[in-house]
């Protein structure tokens, strides 16, 4: 994936979705007209309709992924705090040996 990818506001994304079905124009000719890429409007409409409980059965919604987003951080936060704690203790013990 591009790191010169654009990020949208949630209102934009809203109003989007919401434009995509209801114009009689195709989801590409909608995205061109906002400014953003068919794929992702396409993307947003998916999620959406995932976060309406209308999606495809085990998919997660957008709470359900940024919880996970959170558990992830809170990983890597716990993993380090136990790497420095290891070598704290690995240091205060050869410490009290000499």
């Amino acid at each position: 994936m591009s790191n010169t990818s654009k990020r949208y506001t949630a209102e934009l994304k809203q109003d989007a979705v919401a434009l995509a079905p209801s114009s009689d124009k195709t989801v590409t000719e909608v995205a061109r007209d906002l400014g953003v890429s068919p794929e992702g409007l396409r993307g947003w409409v998916k999620q959406a309709k995932v976060d309406r409980d209308e999606g495809p059965a085990g998919a997660l919604t957008s709470a359900e992924r940024e919880g996970i987003a959170q558990l992830r951080r809170k990983v890597r936060e716990l993993e380090k705090t136990v790497d420095i704690l290891g070598k704290a203790t690995a240091f205060f013990a050869q410490d009290k040996m000499r």
